[in-house]
Order: C-alpha cells, then structure tokens, then sequence
C-alpha cells in the first residue's frame, strides 16, 4: 500500500508528465502555501483563490526572500496565472477539490512579481533597517 507522500510524489509526476510548465518543487510549494494561508487566516477547510496567493506570497518573501524571483523562475512560474494552473491541475487530480466560487480568474494578474518580489522586498528591508540599531 502507498503512503500519502508516494501517493502525492505519484500523482504529481503524472501531472508534470502532461503538463511540462511547472517542476514538481512547485507543486509542493502550493501545497505548503495551501498550509500555511489556512493558518494565516484562520481556516480550516477551504480558502478563497485570493488568500491563497496573499499566502503563497507571504511564504516565498519569508522562505526566499531576495531569492523568490530566482526560485520562481526555477519552478517555471512567471504570473499569477501560473499558481492558478498548479492549483486546477491539483483540482484535476483529485488532490484538491474545489467548491462553486473557485474561479480561475481569481488568479490573473493578480500582483506583479517584479513589484512585489524585488522592489517590495528592498522597501521592506529599508524600513527593517532603517529600525535596527547598529
């Protein structure tokens, strides 16, 4: 019998077999996001397209943080749309479901990476610095 992680590794290497875009580092990604966008705001089961990428965000800035545009890069993903991809080929798949007010939409353009990725983080690291005491 497979466990849930040879299950999971299974089903996302048939899914990178049809669907080249993206690695599977990717995916894994999402699914950590899905995790930590639950906790950030408080759900439970299911969370809206928009606070999945408030998520996702939120976690390549803390995980990657100067880096995130490199990695992102790395993964194959270029847009916002790109998370909305991963996530319906989830859907598709059967590890994540989907209820009437998931849209596709909810994920174009979204943010822009360069404004949010390296310009955002160097305005955030200007203020962290401009409190630190040297």
């Amino acid at each position: 019998m497979q466990t849930m992680d040879e299950e999971f590794y299974s089903i996302i290497s048939n899914i990178c077999t049809q669907d080249s875009r993206y690695s599977p580092e990717a995916y894994e990604f999402v699914m950590e996001a899905l995790a930590y966008s639950q906790q950030k705001f408080k759900k439970i089961k299911h969370i809206s397209g928009e606070e999945l990428l408030a998520g996702i965000r939120a976690l390549l800035l803390k995980k990657f943080g100067p880096m995130t545009m490199t990695v992102l890069k790395h993964w194959g993903i270029k847009i916002t749309d790109d998370f909305g991809n991963i996530v319906f080929n989830l859907v598709e798949n059967k590890v994540l479901a989907k209820d009437t007010h998931d849209h596709y939409d909810s994920f174009k353009n979204a943010y822009d990476f360069d404004e949010v990725f390296n310009k955002g983080y160097r305005k955030q690291l200007a203020k962290r610095l401009k409190t630190m005491r040297f």
